[in-house]
């Protein structure tokens, strides 16, 4: 183990790594719900789902952890799921049928493997200019600390000023509370797995609250429903056939936009985090990484879960001491587990339904509306995302703050990811940022001719999504 997976040269063992994998994988796990959940609204039967999740995640962060030795877990996209059943599918199916998005899904990652195999995927990579791949990275890092604070109850929305402070007098809020005073404390006691005994905390506390209850059962049976998606028949017609139509041949351009610079910003957030990218922003073995990554994406598509990426929690296992690839590979034996075991995995990463309460609501192109009623949250997680937030902004020190062509465009970044709710809309603006500043100082030859192409594309994304998402 330590020949393949070098553990001492990185300075890490195997309980370490352990403990990082299931750090991650505490951190990650709402994902065996909530990507179900999302893709329910548009049909998808909400059991297979769950199987195609938890089954799919495991494989991939198998295969990223023997592949890379990076310690780079990953599951179904937060975003591209929402992207897929609200914009491609629709809701009640009103655009395709549910298999046909699950073929644009395969489509999309069959198409970024050739890209990777061409070496395109990691041109464009290097073509970006380092102030702004730290950007991403800082970007992220707030992004995760909105959802921990919005998953927390700590901030709610408010139909004017957009959001506002939570309400103390809930119990959704002082379990978070207290999972945020338990991690700073052991942190700041330097306790070895912090980040994990916090989560445990956090879990005993919605017990004692009532916001959580003990599983009547161990096991559950999965499901199968959603397998081979695309090669099944509906109203006659195979659905990958589905995907010659205009529309879905959009969604295949969006959804292939939006998981390849996702994806490039978990990298380069994930690398940063744990001091593997170079000081040139290039990532060691990012050839080995993209191709495990569009691989995810097509199995996502073919298992019926949306596209599989690399997951930026896992910063939270590298904040628990993971250096190599031993903790996804942890991970990803756990999310296999939880197939069967999807009860006992609910009671940490699962949400609490909470009445009454004012959160905002998809509605069916895709939007969101402050609405009063029943809402999920998930406060035993919410304080760990929170300071994994705090952790990947200690890059922006080393951002080029009097520099305007990048630092503009930056700062951009840092807003547009988590005040879009979207990691590829965030880089979009910024991309779009830095290569018009070069266009105005008369330095429109230095912009590498894939920033001015990908530029142009996030511009066509940006209006599809305006004139209603292309429907």
């Amino acid at each position: 183990m330590e020949t393949f997976f070098h553990l001492r040269e990185r300075g890490s063992s195997v309980r370490t790594e352990c403990l990082a994998g299931l750090t991650t994988f505490l951190t990650m796990a709402y994902i065996v719900f909530v990507n179900p959940g999302i893709l329910a609204a548009a049909g998808v039967p909400f059991a297979g789902a769950a199987t195609a999740t938890a089954i799919g995640a495991g494989l991939m962060c198998i295969a990223m952890g023997l592949a890379t030795n990076l310690p780079i877990a990953m599951a179904p996209g937060m975003g591209l799921n929402a992207a897929l059943a609200f914009s491609v599918i629709g809701v009640a199916q009103a655009y395709a049928p549910w298999q046909a998005g699950m073929a644009v899904i395969l489509a999309e990652g069959l198409i970024m493997l050739v890209l990777v195999a061409t070496g395109l995927r990691e041109a464009v990579m290097n073509a970006i200019p380092l102030d702004l791949k730290r950007a991403i990275g800082v970007g992220i890092g707030l992004f995760i600390a909105l959802i921990g604070l919005n998953q927390g109850g700590l901030i709610r929305p408010a139909p004017i000023t957009l959001v506002t402070l939570g309400d103390f007098r809930s119990p959704v809020v002082w379990v978070t509370v207290l999972g945020l005073v338990a991690v700073l404390a052991l942190m700041a006691l330097r306790v070895k797995g912090a980040i994990l005994w916090a989560l445990l905390l956090a879990t005993l506390a919605a017990l004692v609250l009532g916001l959580a209850r003990l599983p009547t059962a161990l096991a559950a049976a999965p499901r199968f429903e959603t397998f081979f998606a695309p090669f099944q028949r509906v109203g006659g017609t195979l659905a990958l056939a589905r995907l010659l139509e205009p529309v879905l041949l959009m969604g295949v351009f969006a959804i292939l936009l939006t998981d390849f610079f996702d994806t490039m910003g978990s990298v380069v957030a994930i690398g940063e985090q744990a001091g593997f990218v170079e000081k040139d922003g290039r990532v060691p073995g990012i050839q080995r990484i993209l191709t495990v990554d569009a691989s995810a994406a097509a199995t996502g598509g073919l298992f019926g879960c949306s596209s599989i990426t690399c997951y930026i929690e896992s910063a939270a296992g590298i904040a628990a001491g993971g250096r190599t690839g031993l903790g996804p590979i942890v991970a990803g034996l756990l999310f296999l587990l939880s197939a069967f075991f999807t009860p006992l995995i609910e009671l940490v990463g699962g949400g609490v339904q909470v009445p009454n309460s004012t959160h905002y609501t998809l509605f069916a192109k895709g939007g969101f509306q402050v609405a009063q009623g029943s809402a999920f949250l998930y406060p035993v997680t919410a304080g760990v995302l929170i300071v994994v937030g705090f952790l990947m902004m200690q890059t922006a020190r080393e951002l080029d703050w009097g520099a305007l062509e990048t630092g503009f465009p930056a700062f951009l970044i840092l807003l547009g990811i988590p005040l879009t709710y979207s990691i590829a809309h965030g880089i979009g603006l910024g991309f779009l940022s830095h290569v018009l500043i070069m266009a105005f100082r008369g330095r429109a030859r230095e912009v590498h001719p894939l920033m001015w192409g990908f530029s142009a594309a996030f511009l066509a994304l940006f209006l599809w999504h305006s004139f209603g998402g292309g429907h």
